[in-house]
């Protein structure tokens, strides 16, 4: 037998997504007979304790005889259970400073991690994520913060809506002014981005067309590797290269800096990749773009007026053009950024289902088998050891590392 157990989410701000929802725990159980599933209780889940109750899955609050612990969030350190398998995002595989006492631990207290964000199919595809409705409700609010901005049209905030079915009412006879958009980004978030811009009725157009001429309707551009990155010498993109070598490459974002109104980044993004623009550049007089929403949101990275994260309840201020430093949203001479790096929380019903449905689909089967090739590429430390493909790491988890 093995037992599962589903983990009250502890950092802080509060995640109320779920790795599984009470259906999808009731038709686990139902399919495999070996497995029992707990649910930790919590008061703050999207799906409550009732409803997991509801559905057969017992709700307790002790956890340590579950051998297998799924969360979303990195786990803070005094809640994590010593000899135990955890999935959930970890935050850890690019060395991520405020992460590093939590991979510590790890080690220390002989864990096995298995990061969401490492499940790959063998050609590198991301497996799973919250990828599509950050992009849906990022994009949403990059539109809400123009309206707010200029005053032509005013969108509700999407945890409102409660659901995505109902956020899409919202853009019924929605009418938009002839904004251009520039669209950034090929993954997971940019395909929930261009949900939204279809459901309102915005035109996609050709790169060329979007740089040369004027719309008489709104309009967004999308651009993905190819459209956005040029190796300096050669002039030519190879996505491959681009990855090996992406200091050999500029960044032709600034090419429609002076074409767009709205950036909606979406666009993966670590420290040797170019930036879309340069931070002076919003000083350019030319420089048009007045509202950015940064959904991948790297502080000071694609987006190099990315100031830091806001929060769901507070999620737009204002990058003065002048001093390039943080204003109150929507003032003259400044530009809006919305950067939250929770954003799948206002969908959270929909976001958790979505999760769900990829982790049954494609890991948990994998993993209650016994493991497979996806599962071990995935495993960052395996009984509180540096697996091979994440040996780079060692000077990080020993750093300055915690005592036993």
């Amino acid at each position: 037998m093995i037992t599962l157990g589903l983990i009250r989410e502890g950092k802080v701000p509060a995640d109320n997504r779920v790795a599984l929802t009470p259906g999808q725990c009731k038709m686990l159980q139902k399919q495999f007979p070996q497995l029992t599933i707990k649910v930790q209780t919590c008061p703050t889940r999207c799906y409550t304790d009732k409803e997991y109750r509801m559905a057969g899955i017992e709700v307790v609050e002790d956890l340590s005889d579950c051998a297998i612990l799924l969360g979303i969030k990195e786990v803070p350190v005094n809640q994590l259970l010593a000899e135990k398998t955890y999935l959930f995002f970890s935050h850890t595989k690019k060395k991520q400073a405020h992460n590093q006492v939590l991979l510590q631990t790890i080690l220390k207290q002989h864990i096995t991690l298995i990061d969401f964000e490492c499940l790959e199919h063998s050609d590198g595809q991301r497996i799973i994520g919250f990828g599509f409705f950050a992009g849906v409700v990022g994009a949403h609010n990059g539109m809400m913060a123009y309206g707010n901005r200029t005053g032509s049209y005013q969108l509700e905030r999407v945890f409102k809506q409660k659901s995505f079915r109902k956020l899409i009412h919202a853009y019924f006879g929605l009418k938009l002014p002839n904004i251009k958009i520039g669209v950034t980004g090929s993954g997971r978030v940019a395909h929930g981005i261009v949900e939204v811009m279809n459901l309102m009725g915005i035109i996609e157009v050709e790169k060329e067309e979007y740089r040369s001429r004027s719309f008489e309707y709104p309009v967004y551009v999308q651009l993905k590797g190819a459209d956005l990155y040029a190796h300096k010498e050669e002039g030519s993109y190879n996505r491959d290269h681009f990855h090996e070598h992406p200091e050999q490459y500029r960044c032709l974002f600034p090419l429609y800096t002076s074409h767009t109104d709205i950036l909606l980044n979406g666009v993966y993004w670590d420290q040797n990749l170019p930036r879309l623009f340069e931070r002076e550049s919003i000083q350019d007089s030319d420089f048009r773009i007045s509202v950015i929403s940064d959904i991948t949101d790297d502080e000071n990275g694609s987006v190099p007026i990315n100031l830091g994260d806001q929060s769901i309840a507070d999620p737009v201020y204002g990058v003065s053009r002048s001093n390039l430093e943080k204003t109150k949203p929507y003032q003259p001479g400044s530009i809006d950024v919305v950067a939250v790096g929770n954003l799948p929380n206002e969908l959270p019903r929909d976001a958790s289902r979505y999760f769900g449905e990829q982790l049954i689909k494609f890991v948990l089967p994998e993993l209650l088998d016994g493991g497979s090739d996806i599962i071990d590429r995935a495993t960052i430390v395996r009984n509180g050891v540096l697996t091979p493909a994440f040996a780079y790491l060692h000077d990080y988890a020993t750093a300055g590392s915690i005592t036993a």
